[in-house]
C-alpha cells in the first residue's frame, strides 16, 4: 500500500525488520471515532484476505477499529499520550472533547492483550498492569548523531545564535508562545528563533546539529521524540519537565529543565547558550546508548512482548519459518 507513514511508526518498523521481524503497514485512515469505525471495515476484509500472528495498533481509535475487526490474533495497543491524558490546551486545561478519548482508552483495555505506554505519566492511565508495559519510542544513531553541519546550507544565520523550536506553532500543547516571550525577555539581537516547520524526517538530524539550542516549552508530552533525537546529536536542550524529559536528559551537562515561568525558562536558555559558546556540545549521544534508546535495543523489548502474546516456539515452529508478525501503522486522524 502506497501511503505516507508517521516518521516515528516507520522508524520503529525499520528497526524491527533489521532483527528478521516481517511485516506490514495498515492505515487506519478516519476523522474521529466513527470515521475509525468505518476504517475497520476495510481492516476486517483485509485480515480475511491474509494471515497474521498479531496486531500492533497505535493510538486509542486505532485500537478500537483493531478490536472491532480482528477475530483470533493477538492485539498490542501503543498508547501515544493524548489518547491517555487527553489534549492539553494550556497548564492544566484539558480539551473538553478529548475527555471522551481518556474514557475509550480506559474501557478498550479489557480487549486488548499487552498495552505498550510511551512514558510512566502516560503507564498511569492503564489500570490493567498486567498487561502493561513502558516503552519510549527508539532513536535511529544511524541517522541522528553529532557531526559538523554548515549553517549557510539550512540558510540559518550565522552571526546569530540559532534556538531552535520544531513543533507546530498551531499546537497550543506545545506552547511556542512561551519560547517567544522567553527569547524576547533577552533582548539579545545575537539570537533567532528559528521554527522550520514542517520538516522531513531526515532533515531533522542536519537542523539539531547546527542549532545552538532546542526548546521543548510544552504543557504536556509522553516521551517526546525530539527531545532524544536532539541528545543524539549532542544538541544542548531547554525543556519543561513533561512526559520523560527529565529522566532522558538526567544529568546531562547542557540540558536544563525550566518552568513554564517566562523569566525562569529565559534563564535557562541564556544558560543553555553560555553552554554552547564555552564547550560546544553536550554528551547526550552517550546518554541515549546507555539508556538503550537506540532503535534496535527498544525493537528488542517490543519483541519481547510480542512473544509474550504470540510465543516464540509457534512462531518457530519448523526449521524454515521465519518471525512472521504483522505490524500495522494505523494512526492517520
Amino acid at each position: 500500500m502506497n501511503f505516507e507513514i508517521v516518521p516515528f511508526i516507520k522508524a520503529q518498523g525499520d528497526s524491527l525488520k533489521e532483527l528478521g521481524i516481517e511485516l506490514e503497514y495498515f492505515p487506519l485512515i478516519g476523522k474521529g471515532f466513527w470515521g475509525y469505525i468505518k476504517a475497520s471495515r476495510r481492516l476486517r476484509a483485509h485480515l480475511k484476505k491474509n494471515n497474521y500472528d498479531l496486531v500492533h495498533a497505535h493510538y486509542t481509535f486505532s485500537g478500537w477499529a483493531t478490536v472491532l475487526a480482528v477475530r483470533n490474533n493477538p492485539i498490542v495497543l501503543s498508547l501515544m499520550g493524548s489518547d491517555a491524558q487527553g489534549m492539553y490546551l494550556g497548564k492544566n486545561k484539558i480539551k473538553f472533547r478529548s475527555r471522551g478519548l481518556i474514557a475509550l482508552t480506559f474501557l478498550i483495555q479489557p480487549f486488548v492483550d499487552r498495552i505498550i505506554s510511551k512514558s510512566h505519566n502516560i503507564e498511569k492511565f492503564v489500570f490493567l498492569k498486567r498487561k502493561s508495559h513502558i516503552v519510549p519510542n527508539g532513536v535511529n544513531v544511524d541517522l541522528f548523531y553529532p557531526r559538523p553541519v554548515d549553517k549557510t546550507k539550512l540558510k540559518l544565520p550565522s552571526n546569530q545564535k540559532t534556538v531552535l523550536f520544531l513543533g507546530s506553532k498551531n499546537k497550543p500543547v506545545k506552547n511556542f508562545s512561551l519560547a517567544q516571550q522567553a527569547v524576547s525577555f533577552l533582548n539579545r539581537s545575537d539570537i533567532a528563533l528559528i521554527n522550520p516547520f514542517p520538516l522531513p524526517h531526515d532533515q531533522i538530524p542536519e537542523y539539531l546539529n547546527a542549532a545552538d539550542l532546542l526548546v521543548v516549552p510544552s504543557f504536556m508530552e509522553g516521551s517526546p521524540n525530539v527531545v532524544k533525537e536532539a541528545m543524539a546529536c549532542n544538541c544542548p536542550i531547554v525543556a519543561t519537565d513533561v512526559g520523560d524529559i527529565k529522566w532522558v536528559m538526567g544529568d546531562t551537562k547542557g540540558c536544563y529543565i525550566a518552568s513554564l515561568n517566562v523569566e525562569d525558562f529565559s534563564r535557562k536558555i541564556q544558560m543553555a547558550l553560555e553552554f554552547s559558546e564555552n564547550t560546544g556540545r553536550t554528551n547526550g549521544f552517550e546518554r541515549i546508548k546507555s539508556l538503550g534508546l537506540d532503535s534496535l535495543s527498544i525493537s528488542k523489548k517490543i519483541i519481547g512482548i510480542y512473544e509474550e502474546v504470540c510465543p516464540k516456539e509457534k512462531m518457530l515452529g519448523n526449521k524454515e519459518y521465519e518471525e512472521d508478525l504483522r505490524y500495522f501503522s494505523n494512526d492517520k486522524s
